[in-house]
């Protein structure tokens, strides 16, 4: 998606003059991301990625997100630290509206995960989840199962039909999940977010996790949960890979190992991921015109993934 702001050189040159970065050499649009402008940015010291935030997320989170970054990075976290400007400010704004420079991270984002690319992942996660325990700030989760069931029955039985008959179902589903959801397995701050183009690879190894912006506090097990969603599964759902998945958590215990209840917990923390990504796609999609040059993504693809882990249990996970 293309940028949606346009600063001119100059004023990108002023604004990165701010930070002791080095003198500007050159500055490219990123036409990647749906809420944000990104300018990639290299300096004589360098290369950066230059955000400006455009729309979804608070200004008010700000602090929290760009915190993590540093905290994580300071604990040697494959994750971007923040440039602070010259006052030590972590954020600045230019025509009302925020923007961060955060570093650059070398790396590209597997197509087609092997099974040590996901065993790698699994690592770096719990590496993450460990190192945030003690980070001092906290955020909501705004993404629960009882908030999206409230987007599902936002949108509407009918509504729901009309993208495929069987969706409307999500929604008896989604009231079972919010009544067994678990509230006391250890938590931490959480990605919640990580599908495999928020994660920077090199080879087999995990050079960079980004876009914390669905960050907060939460369980663990359930984090675990939605990047095995995310990662384990054939675009449609179609298709778990139980080689990528038994990696994954094989990877992730090796640096933090699952207490009993959370490996219980699992199948149901498996739907409860499914159950977010299917209520934003059929919140998106319906608010998005058929002619619009944005392609619409199918929930479907998520009810399938739901429907593995309510088959299976802990064979989803074996």
């Amino acid at each position: 998606m293309a940028v949606y702001t346009h600063l001119g050189a100059e004023e990108l040159a002023r604004l990165v003059a701010q930070y002791d970065v080095g003198d500007l050499v050159s500055v490219k649009g990123i036409a990647e991301g749906v809420s944000n402008s990104n300018w990639l940015v290299e300096t004589t010291r360098g290369r950066f990625i230059l955000t400006m935030y455009e729309r979804r997320i608070d200004i008010g989170d700000l602090p929290f997100f760009l915190g993590l970054l540093d905290h994580l990075s300071d604990r040697s976290c494959p994750v971007p630290r923040t440039i602070h400007d010259r006052n030590g400010d972590a954020w600045r704004t230019v025509d009302g509206k925020a923007v961060a420079l955060i570093e650059f991270l070398p790396g590209v984002s597997p197509n087609e995960p092997t099974p040590a690319q996901a065993r790698a992942v699994g690592a770096a996660l719990a590496t993450t989840h460990l190192a945030a325990r003690d980070y001092p700030m906290e955020r909501a989760d705004e993404l629960t199962p009882r908030d999206t069931l409230a987007i599902l029955r936002e949108c509407g039985a009918e509504a729901l039909a009309s993208i495929d008959p069987q969706l409307a179902a999500t929604l008896e589903h989604g009231a079972d999940i919010v009544s067994a959801w678990p509230a006391d397995l250890p938590r931490s701050i959480i990605h919640s977010d990580l599908f495999p183009d928020n994660v920077l690879m090199l080879g087999d190894k995990v050079t960079g996790m980004i876009d914390f912006y669905f960050a907060c506090s939460g369980a663990m097990a359930y984090d675990l949960a939605v990047t095995h969603a995310a990662w384990c599964f054939d675009e449609h759902g179609e298709r778990c890979d139980r080689d990528l998945g038994r990696a994954m958590i094989e990877g992730y215990e090796s640096a933090r190992s699952l207490s009993v209840d959370e490996r219980a917990a699992l199948p149901l923390l498996g739907e409860g991921a499914c159950l977010r990504f299917i209520a934003s796609r059929a919140q998106d999609w319906l608010d998005t015109p058929e002619d619009a040059l944005v392609r619409r993504k199918d929930p479907m693809d998520f009810v399938r993934r739901l429907e593995f882990y309510r088959t299976n249990g802990q064979g989803a996970f074996a």
